[in-house]
């Protein structure tokens, strides 16, 4: 809708295999009130080069070190001008040209915080191998292992201001923790766009490795603990057995 600005910021490190088709999937929305923001990590391979071929379309290109992925998301929110904002990193996709109409429809007629939707997880060679069917939220729902999908939720720019940014402090499941700050804990209002918003490659960081996965689990319950989650140790359960449903 037109008057509400939307942030999109990507993060992306030696993605040269997938980022021209992620910023692609951004220049090519309908709804063109956005601010386009790319934080690189400083990347070794062509990621940079292919990047800049689109510099005309975007807002603000940073790339240098971080600390990790939600420090670059944070040094973009710090940079965003919008009313709202949402992250779409390199290996991802908007499904089609209309998501970012939908997300800012949604926004206006709702007057509502937050906004998500679905999500596919795809192969390499473009088929769908998990289907992401978040539902209507209902408060206590986290309780149950419920989350949304993190590149298909935006949120108004003040809520970070008010409620903070993507803590480091709690390693891969920083995205989890956020949106349990956000809803669960400080309940703020969520309205569902039942429909997929974002493709995701699959793979990822807290999934590849039995350590890492660990990892994500520890984290995953201190995030918890934190956010006042009533039995972290049942969630931890129902939160894995919810994503067997993606499968079929």
């Amino acid at each position: 809708m037109p008057g509400l600005k939307i942030s999109v910021i990507t993060v992306s490190y030696n993605a040269e295999r997938t980022i021209e088709r992620c910023i692609q999937s951004v220049i090519s929305q309908n709804y063109k009130d956005i601010g386009y923001i790319i934080i690189d990590g400083g990347s070794t391979d062509g990621t940079v080069p292919i990047i800049e071929k689109y510099k005309k379309h975007i807002q603000f290109l940073v790339s240098e070190p971080d600390r990790g992925i939600y420090d670059a998301m944070n040094k973009g929110i710090a940079l965003a001008q919008g009313d709202v904002i949402g992250i779409l990193n390199a290996d991802d996709f908007f499904a089609d040209d209309h998501v970012l109409s939908d997300i800012a429809t949604a926004f206006t007629n709702h007057n509502t915080d937050i906004v998500y939707g679905d999500l596919d997880y795809i192969k390499l060679d473009g088929s769908v191998s998990r289907k992401w069917r978040t539902g209507q939220y209902k408060k206590g729902m986290f309780n149950h292992g419920w989350m949304p999908p993190h590149p298909a939720f935006y949120c108004k720019r003040e809520l970070f201001n008010k409620f903070g940014n993507y803590s480091l402090d709690f390693g891969t499941a920083a995205d989890y923790e956020l949106m349990l700050r956000f809803i669960h804990l400080n309940h703020l209002s969520v309205y569902y766009v039942q429909r997929v918003l974002v493709k995701m490659s699959i793979g990822g960081v807290s999934n590849s490795g039995i350590s890492n996965r660990i990892k994500a689990l520890f984290f995953d319950v201190k995030a918890m603990y934190i956010n006042k989650i009533l039995f972290p140790p049942i969630t931890l359960i129902f939160k894995p057995l919810r994503k067997l449903k993606q499968f079929f």
